[in-house]
């Protein structure tokens, strides 16, 4: 809940605990949706041969149903309590996981694309669940966080786990192109810094942001050259590591140094004060 917490604007409580629940419902309706329609790829491989619908112990009726049941309920519950940009991004996400990310996983190394676009929506949610302007360059700057996190996060990931996806037929990097893998990795994790100093330019963060996330950032990139140079287990396991402690050192810092602006109180309060005037002028003439 970052984007939320970080957007500009007043909030109740009844919109914190409708986006906290309602995305959590549209993300809950994206995995169950994806397992049921992977179970004969998921029982290839030692990660997710475990899985509920793998040992049967959930029927794939139920899965779908209650995929379907918790898309409904949450996208819902973000358009009527929360605003309709808000659910249409939640609508959005859970199509493409299911319908784009998961097919594209036997037929495209694409699929890691895919795939992080679905990550980075959830906190674009936060942030339009206050603003209710998807515009905003901010909410973009947040999205694209979590869009480049997710390369070096998966593909360390994905390199340890390449026998399985190769055996499930999975599509991946790791499987097709290790260098390419490698070098996304890098890639995106140069990709931060940039974006960490968007971040108090759009005036979300103090300036010490952009100094402090250098640190985290550097140690990520570190990280992601090291397995890059020599991709190998052990490499890929710091990465992947790393990336897990990355991430919430991050978001911790964005409340840190979060930029508390209330101008948009104060222009309320204007407003209220010219349309006093004007009704005072209006009154007077008559």
């Amino acid at each position: 809940m970052t984007g939320y917490a970080l957007a500009p604007g007043e909030s109740t409580v009844t919109t914190l605990l409708a986006t906290t629940v309602g995305t959590g419902l549209c993300i809950g309706s994206a995995n169950a949706i994806n397992q049921w329609i992977e179970v004969p790829y998921d029982a290839q491989m030692l990660r997710t041969r475990n899985r509920v619908l793998g040992r049967r112990a959930l029927s794939q009726v139920h899965a779908f149903g209650f995929g379907l049941l918790t898309g409904v309920t949450g996208v819902t519950m973000l358009a009527t309590c929360v605003n309709p940009i808000t659910a249409i991004l939640g609508a959005s996400n859970i199509a493409l996981y299911t319908l784009v990310y998961t097919p594209m996983k036997r037929s495209s190394i694409a699929n890691t694309w895919a795939g992080a676009v679905v990550g980075a929506i959830p906190p674009m949610m936060g942030y339009t669940a206050v603003t209710n302007n998807l515009l905003d360059p901010a909410a973009w700057v947040l999205g694209g966080l979590l869009y480049c996190w997710q390369f070096p996060h998966f593909n360390a990931l994905a390199w340890n786990l390449r026998q399985d996806y190769s055996k499930a037929g999975y599509r991946m990097m790791a499987v097709t192109d290790p260098k390419l893998n490698a070098r996304v990795s890098l890639r995106y994790s140069l990709a931060m810094f940039p974006l960490c100093f968007a971040v108090p330019y759009l005036d979300l963060t103090s300036y010490w942001f952009a100094l402090d996330s250098s640190i985290v950032n550097g140690a990520l990139l570190y990280g992601a050259y090291k397995f890059w140079k020599k991709s190998n287990d052990k490499s890929a396991k710091q990465l992947f590591f790393g990336s897990i402690v990355h991430l919430p050192v991050l978001l911790a810092l964005l409340m840190i140094h979060k930029k508390w602006n209330l101008s948009s109180h104060h222009r309320t309060k204007e407003e209220e004060e010219i349309e006093e005037i004007i009704e005072w002028v209006i009154e007077d003439d008559y």
